[in-house]
């Protein structure tokens, strides 16, 4: 398997600064805004953008956290006990502009969960997705707001963000399991894992 990596931690921190003002720029008032990460890394991905756009409007920026398990329309495909996290939302959603916050938007399924997890929270005046890495090969009618980076690849390939909170470093590689193999039991077992994991995003 190779791995090249694809951003540095700088390469991270900038575009985390670009992704939060460009939400400043759509979202003219700060103080209606609620981040909700998307678990696993999402959740520092959300951190870290309101602390950001904290800084920059000098107001305080909710920050909650999402499980979209039990919404996902693959359960049957994926790990039959799927790992349960914890949802927080910090603040009513009703009326507010919520964005979702994501690591690596792929075919869209995760996000739709997602959607519908937060709606049972309440009702948002809208709903917004930043998402750390855009990978194509969508199978739904979904669409990032706010994106940063780019990354076409092919469906073998995996793209892992890996932050500090969770990883222990900040970079995002790209990999290519070149021995994989779909009548494999060992990789039909790793695969899924992967999805259970939001690869399948």
């Amino acid at each position: 398997m190779s791995e090249k990596i694809i951003m540095t931690a700088e390469d991270i921190r900038r575009t985390l600064a670009r992704i939060a003002h460009e939400i400043i720029e759509r979202n003219k008032t700060p103080e209606k805004l609620i981040l909700v990460g998307m678990h696993t890394r999402g959740v520092p991905l959300a951190k870290r953008l309101a602390a950001k756009i904290g800084q920059i409007e000098q107001v305080e920026i909710p920050v909650g956290s999402l499980d979209i398990s039990p919404y996902r329309d693959d359960l049957s495909t994926l790990n039959p006990q799927p790992t349960v996290r914890h949802t927080y939302i910090p603040a009513t959603v009703d009326g507010k502009s919520v964005v979702l916050v994501d690591d690596v938007l792929y075919t869209g399924r995760s996000i739709r969960a997602a959607m519908d997890a937060l709606i049972d929270h309440g009702r948002p005046q809208s709903i917004q997705l930043a998402v750390f890495i855009d990978r194509g090969h969508r199978e739904m009618p979904i669409r990032a707001d706010f994106v940063g980076k780019n990354v076409p690849s092919a469906r073998e390939e995996e793209i892992q963000v890996r932050l500090t909170e969770v990883d222990g470093k900040d970079e995002v590689v790209i990999t290519n399991a070149t021995n994989k193999h779909p009548n494999n039991e060992a990789g039909k077992a790793k695969e899924a894992r992967r999805n259970n994991h939001g690869s399948d995003k």
